[in-house]
């Protein structure tokens, strides 16, 4: 894993022109290049995500260039003034000039490497309040003084060269493992309140109780609320798992199908969206459209709170959701969990090989965080259908 670096270095938030992320207009001699001096901000070295907060970071120097190197001035602003309204404020506009100051961007994160040169992390979402930043460099680039530019035209090279990821919403994002569910769970017994567990887990990962990782940028936490109507599926042999339908808020359901025959990390998973079955079809629709042999199983509700843990060295995100299930037809049969799951991956970069690496060490840190508040001992692979199953040789009325 990634390591804390102790030699002091030197970074910048590097403004300029949104014609050069967004490719309508060549960089030409005159555009201005700002450089935002700011202390280092990534949480992990070397990193794939960075994030910046404006009012954080305190009065910065800036330096203004002209991209051909020309002085154009200098100015010390504070962070939280550089871009109010996400527009360039008033010192900005007086530095640059009024006429390109309205266009003015963050274009990245400038990080200097011990070795010389320096690391690129192109900007993808930009806030009033924040902006956030993904690597785009595997080596350092542009040895010598930062106010040389060197770098500037590889980094606006890998710009480019990247942007149908880079500039358009959310499109960095890629996911690994397509098609396969890799998860750990832990049976919370007993059960504490999962409103209260889940908002202590999400101070823990602010706090950086977890190495590396922080809760996901603008997407930490979700609350989710459904109903499940699951069905164990029995045969074709290659189809047995479950099918579930889940009912969506506008119409129809959703089917959420695993192909499993025991408990495990790894599962196939597939969703499928907008079909409209009356739930006194949904075991007609399975036999005749999917051709599966099926027992019905208890519905329940779920109630569901994700923690996203993003690791900030690799762009892998993981959700911890904790949850609780409750029998429609006996409120008080319940199981409440705590699931660890791969998610998606911000980067353009990263190794897939990293994925399971990285979720056994959150594991182990998640499995001794539950451990040390008497939630769960150890993880498992115990599935809704399992708990299904055993509720009804308890019940067998309600099968």
């Amino acid at each position: 894993m990634r390591t804390s670096e102790t030699t002091p270095r030197h970074a910048w938030v590097v403004l300029g022109g949104i014609h050069l992320l967004n490719q309508t207009a060549p960089c030409t001699a005159n555009d201005p290049i700002v450089l935002v001096r700011v202390a280092p901000k990534e949480v992990c070295v070397p990193s794939t995500t960075v994030v910046i907060r404006w009012n954080t970071l305190g009065e910065c120097r800036v330096e203004a260039l002209s991209a051909d190197g020309t002085w154009r001035g200098t100015s010390r602003i504070e962070g939280k003034a550089l871009f109010p309204d996400a527009i360039a404020g008033t010192h900005l506009r007086q530095l640059v000039g009024t006429d390109t100051a309205p266009g003015l961007v963050p274009l990245c994160y400038l990080a200097e490497h011990p070795g010389g040169g320096y690391h690129a992390y192109a900007q993808i979402r930009f806030h009033p309040e924040d902006a956030c930043f993904v690597r785009t460099t595997r080596e350092p680039v542009g040895h010598g003084p930062v106010q040389m530019l060197r770098w500037l035209e590889p980094v606006l090279s890998a710009r480019a060269e990247l942007s149908m990821a880079l500039n358009n919403h959310l499109r960095y994002f890629r996911t690994h493992c397509a098609g396969t569910e890799l998860e750990y769970k832990y049976t919370l017994d007993p059960a504490p309140d999962i409103w209260a567990a889940s908002m202590q887990l999400l101070k823990a990962l602010r706090d950086g109780e977890l190495d590396d990782c922080r809760p996901e940028y603008r997407e930490e936490f979700q609350v989710h609320h459904t109903e499940n109507h699951l069905f164990e599926v029995t045969g074709p042999e290659s189809e047995v798992g479950y099918a579930s339908f889940i009912p969506t808020v506008s119409a129809g359901h959703v089917l959420k199908r695993k192909w499993f025959t025991v408990d495990s990390f790894a599962r196939r998973e597939e969703l499928t969206s907008g079909l409209d079955v009356a739930p006194d079809r949904f075991e007609e629709y399975l036999h005749s459209n999917l051709g599966l042999q099926v027992r019905a199983m208890p519905p329940f509700q779920r109630v569901r709170y994700d923690v996203q843990c993003e690791s900030m060295g690799t762009g892998h995100i993981y959700g911890i959701f904790l949850d609780r299930c409750s029998l429609l037809a006996a409120p008080n049969i319940t199981l409440s969990q705590c699931e660890l799951e791969y998610r998606r991956s911000r980067s353009v970069l990263d190794d897939e090989a990293d994925v399971v690496r990285e979720m056994d060490r959150i594991n182990a840190w998640l499995g001794t965080y539950l451990a040390a508040r008497g939630w769960a001992q150890q993880h498992t692979f115990y599935s809704k259908l399992s708990f299904l199953r055993d509720v009804v040789t308890q019940y067998p009325q309600l099968s």
